[in-house]
């Protein structure tokens, strides 16, 4: 078979074809009278052979090692293969991730592209200055595209740089937090607790929502935080979760303020009275945390309590108890 009819067959163009023997890959069985290349069905199959290993990424150098080498072992050549397509993976889209940030950005001329990729390069520097530096501009100079910010707060772990990027997304609203969002389900705590960490200094409905949801989540940390700064929100869900931290005596003084001001709400002050009642029974040291708790609480629920528990039977719960009372009514 001469090398047009190869060529045809096999969609390997001529001048591939004699670049392959030039490099000594492939040997055409023999000639014709008149001198052509003349393939045999060996020589076919080894095109074909060629093609394959391309297809899966080899050099052509591997490829003749793959042929030729009778101590050329596949499985290694296969491992090598995965780990360099991972990072071509890897490298292409973090490229892609950088071109959506800047079409974001909805440019106007190539400056606004350049200040763009300058402030996204910033963001990612190994410097924590201009990382800063960069978090900072975003918002006062040249806006990034919220998604950039989220990731680099999901990524940062110096505190200051941490800072600005909160404040930052502080200034994006409803997208910040539903970006934001995604972070509290990811299988590190460490994001996690940036996610939630930023969610709540965003401000409106949306990132109220977002701890909401936080609060049945399984991370614990992540809940505490939540709570706490529903908490301050008003939102009576909150109330449970910050009474476990009183009892489990994780940021219980925090929680007690928190359960504090939302008792500034009548409707909610029995409520939050009778679930730190409910928890009495929960051991010493956490009945006098409940008691101190119950100081912040109006009410006459709270009032009973106190008025039990300082005739109680362990003398730091009673004393704790009794000066309580004194607090709320002097006489």
């Amino acid at each position: 078979m001469l090398i047009g009819e190869v060529a045809r067959r096999s969609g390997v163009s001529a001048r591939m074809l004699r670049h392959y023997e030039a490099l000594g890959l492939l040997r055409p069985t023999g000639r014709t009278t008149g001198g052509y290349r003349e393939y045999a069905d060996a020589d076919i199959r080894r095109i074909f052979h060629i093609e394959s290993l391309r297809s899966l990424g080899l050099s052509l150098r591997d490829v003749g090692r793959a042929l030729d080498d009778p101590g050329f072992r596949p499985s290694e050549l296969v491992a090598d293969l995965i780990g360099r397509t991972r990072e071509r993976i890897a490298r292409e889209t973090e490229l892609l991730g950088r071109l959506q940030r800047i079409d974001a950005a909805e440019p106007d001329g190539w400056e606004d592209v350049f200040r763009a990729v300058s402030l996204l390069h910033g963001l990612t520097s190994e410097n924590a200055q201009r990382r800063q530096r960069a978090a900072l501009s975003s918002v006062e100079e040249t806006p990034v595209p919220v998604e950039a910010l989220v990731d680099a707060v999901l990524k940062e772990a110096e505190t200051n740089v941490a800072g600005a990027l909160r404040w930052a997304l502080a200034q994006s609203g409803d997208r910040a937090a539903e970006l934001l969002a995604r972070g509290l389900d990811s299988p590190d705590p460490e994001v996690r607790a940036r996610a939630v960490r930023a969610v709540a200094e965003v401000p409106g409905a949306a990132a109220t929502a977002v701890l909401h949801d936080a609060l049945t989540g399984s991370d614990p940390a992540v809940r505490r935080h939540a709570a706490l700064v529903l908490g301050a929100r008003g939102s009576a869900e909150a109330v449970p979760t910050l009474i476990d931290m009183i009892v489990d005596e994780v940021n219980d003084v925090d929680a007690a303020d928190a359960l504090g001001t939302l008792a500034g709400d009548p409707a909610l002050s029995e409520t939050i009275a009778a679930g730190l009642v409910e928890r009495l029974g929960s051991g010493d040291a956490a009945r006098r945390r409940l008691a101190q708790a119950l100081a912040d609480i109006p009410g006459a629920t709270a009032s009973r309590a106190l008025a039990e528990l300082a005739r109680d039977e362990d003398r730091g719960v009673a004393l704790t108890a009794a000066y309580v009372l004194t607090l709320r009514d002097p006489r």
